[in-house]
């Protein structure tokens, strides 16, 4: 891996709570289709082993719940949803990214002259 690989892995890692959060602010979804659906968009590529742990830790945490569903293609599955908790959460984070990435955009402009 290259220094701008790692660069941009730091960087993912840092955003992923915010980025599941908000999937599933969306709807409920079970685990490898969060994979897929971070898999999907450039940037946000994670493995299951990083997404796993994640979702263990906002559940331990209270900022999402789960629940068993049946799956038409194979056993049940996990779903994972946000609770209130996790909504205000996600209103604090959107707020705080929003705030922090614009701030950057701007200087990185600035000195990019």
């Amino acid at each position: 891996m290259n220094h701008m690989e790692d660069v941009a892995t730091q960087l993912r890692k840092g955003s992923l709570e915010l980025a599941v959060l908000a999937l599933l602010a969306a709807q409920p979804r079970y685990g490898i289709e969060i994979v897929e659906d971070l898999g999907s968009r450039p940037g946000l590529e994670s493995a299951a082993g990083t997404i796993y742990p994640l979702l263990t830790r906002l559940r331990n945490s209270g900022l999402v719940d789960t629940q068993w569903r049946e799956s038409p293609v194979g056993p049940p599955r996990k779903y994972y949803s946000l609770t209130k908790i996790g909504r205000d959460q996600l209103a604090v984070q959107r707020e705080a990214w929003i705030k922090l990435s614009t701030a950057l955009a701007k200087l990185l402009k600035e000195v990019e002259r």
